[in-house]
């Protein structure tokens, strides 16, 4: 199948044309290998304490290994996601894992800041193979309930980046480098999953009708939809340089601010990244029933006055904040995703290859300029000039009513 149609219907009528026991087992999955691929990746940040020390590095290079982690992770992924909508690749899925898996072995054994940024690119490379093939396979198998389907995939990814510090902190600190090693076992997983998905992939685009009709977008002038695709963008940047402050830097400021050690700086981590998971899952199936755009407004604007109060609170009520605000914030995400690929249908891949990079992307270069701002003027500056960006959640009133326009 080589033509846009092809590739991009199946996605409303993946309910009605494979048992539901199977498109299922497809769905947890692909969310499964979403686990463990960030969990995989996860790690990276998690042993910044440990790199930092051992490879003399400065906040500013630390962050430059999240830069070429989240830029190779995120400007391959729309040309990724527009190529495969015209021509799908399932078997692209277990090969980008593969990278991924060298990536991991070279951090493992890497002896320079040069090889760190190679091992960091590579898995951000693998990133970018699996993040808009497997989004399409989950809204193939979403039965039509898009929202709860991309909920359950990005949650996959959400409980991945929790376990890995977790992970991280009893499998490596204390104990080396060479630990990281362990790590391919899951990506080695993740490959023999993904095996299995791509089979089923290639079988049901070989096999599902055209339903050309269901690709009827929302009836939006073109101006209107670029408009509103741009206050996603904007959406998009202010929650993830903000939560970049958070997974990238929320170790180092415990450890400064409250002087605390490196193993129960990592369980706070913990605790952040598992509410944001428990965020993301909520987020698809609420905005399924009440609407995207009620989701978007409160998650990121809601988070404002949480963010604001957490650079002034205590070890407690940090804890207690930071956990409000990842349960907050996180449930925007897959809302985002869908209701950007209702705003242009067809574009399955291309639309979440789009956000995916942008999330990356931008985390990325916030963890890079947040890094110099730490150099310069100190961590809990950082935290002090982030607090203000889910403000700009106020522009989700700008985002059409895609019910009213449908109709």
């Amino acid at each position: 199948m080589t033509t846009p149609s092809t590739s991009s219907t199946p996605a409303a009528g993946a309910g009605a044309t494979a048992r539901p026991g199977a498109v299922l087992q497809i769905l947890f999955s692909v969310a499964f290998v979403h686990l463990l691929n960030d969990c995989v990746q996860a790690v990276l940040p998690s042993i910044y304490p440990l790199l930092k020390q051992q490879f003399a590095l400065s906040f500013t290079q630390v962050g430059l290994i999240t830069l070429t982690f989240q830029c190779t992770a995120s400007l391959l992924q729309p040309w990724i996601g527009l190529f495969t909508d015209k021509r799908p690749i399932p078997f692209l899925l277990p090969a980008g894992m593969c990278v991924t898996l060298g990536g991991v072995a070279l951090l493992a054994v890497a002896g320079s800041f040069g090889m760190l940024l190679l091992a960091a690119g590579m898995i951000g490379v693998g990133s970018s193979t699996f993040h808009p093939e497997a989004s399409r396979v989950a809204r193939l198998a979403s039965g039509g309930r898009f929202g709860f389907a991309q909920s359950l995939f990005q949650v996959g990814g959400n409980l991945g980046s929790a376990l890995g510090p977790l992970l991280a902190a009893a499998i490596i600190v204390g104990r080396g480098q060479g630990r990281i090693a362990w790590f391919t076992l899951l990506t080695l997983l993740a490959v023999l999953v993904l095996v299995g998905v791509s089979r089923w992939y290639g079988s049901h685009l070989a096999n599902a009708p055209r339903k050309a009709a269901l690709h009827a977008g929302p009836g939006l002038p073109r101006a209107r939809v670029i408009g509103a695709l741009a206050v996603l963008a904007m959406l998009v940047f202010s929650k993830y340089i903000y939560m970049a402050s958070l997974s990238s830097y929320y170790t180092f400021y415990l450890i400064e601010k409250f002087h605390m050690p490196v193993g129960t700086a990592q369980m706070y981590l913990f605790t952040f990244l598992a509410a944001v998971a428990a965020g993301t899952f909520a987020g698809g199936p609420i905005g399924d029933r009440i609407g995207r755009k009620r989701v978007i407004w409160v998650s990121i604007l809601g988070a404002a006055p949480f963010t604001l109060a957490l650079p002034y609170a205590d070890l407690f009520w940090t804890g207690v904040l930071s956990v409000v605000i990842g349960l907050v914030m996180s449930s925007a995400f897959s809302a985002i995703v869908v209701f950007a690929q209702e705003l242009v249908p067809g574009k399955v891949g291309m639309i979440a290859g789009v956000f995916f990079g942008l999330m990356f992307g931008i985390s990325g270069i916030g963890a890079a300029a947040m890094g110099h701002i730490a150099d310069v003027a100190g961590i809990e500056t950082v935290y002090r000039l982030a607090s203000f960006l889910p403000l700009l959640g106020i522009l989700a009133a700008l985002l059409p009513r895609m019910e009213s326009a449908k109709r």
